[in-house]
């Protein structure tokens, strides 16, 4: 095999440019030799496929839980499951507090001890790309953009509706079979002046 003499090292096989700037950085000196050209090096990518976070214990299917942020902070609301995502799939029931089917951070969330039973709701067909949103066809122009200040409602379509029905229906018949639950996931969460929330059971 071939020797390179390279910053006082002797390198034992190592031939060519790219193999000998490489075997200088894993001796951690600098290489006496370097390449004419450049050599061309793998761009950070940041659509590598990570892995979801770690979906906490007190999260699990039935929980109730408490927003802590967003336009619902506050409400009360049950964990229907996990997503691929590592965001939490929650829903009010809409009947009850207004929320609808959603994804939460756990970041932003307080699992409670209180459980609903919600063995007889199928959200299997739910998942991340369902809440994909939808790109509008209708392409605006300098005018029309500067003319229509007010924002575009959204629009839920009848299949989230219909979604929203199915999943509520059979979560409120767990909540009516359980005393005070329905008043319980009605009340809002707040604090109040002398309240400790770090000595708090939830």
């Amino acid at each position: 095999p071939k020797l390179i003499k390279m910053a006082g090292l002797r390198v034992l096989g190592v031939t060519g440019p790219k193999k000998a700037a490489k075997a200088a950085a894993s001796t951690g000196k600098s290489a006496r030799f370097y390449p004419a050209d450049d050599v061309s090096r793998p761009k950070h990518s940041r659509a590598k496929k990570h892995n979801a976070p770690k979906i906490r214990g007190s999260f699990t299917p039935g929980t109730v839980c408490i927003l802590l942020s967003g336009r619902f902070r506050g409400k009360r609301v049950v964990c229907l499951k996990a997503l691929d995502s590592g965001l939490l799939l929650v829903t009010g029931p809409y009947k009850i507090n207004g929320v609808p089917l959603r994804r939460v951070n756990q970041a932003y969330v307080i699992g409670t001890s209180t459980k609903v039973d919600v063995s007889g709701v199928d959200v299997s067909k739910i998942d991340d790309a369902y809440f994909a949103r939808v790109k509008s066809d209708s392409t605006e122009g300098e005018e029309e953009f500067f003319a229509n200040d007010e924002a575009k409602p959204a629009v839920v379509t009848d299949q989230r509706k219909a979604d929203q029905k199915k999943v509520d229906a059979a979560i409120l018949k767990a909540v009516d079979a359980a005393p005070l639950m329905k008043n319980y996931l009605g009340s809002k969460f707040s604090l109040k002046k002398h309240d400790r929330p770090h000595k708090m059971i939830f």
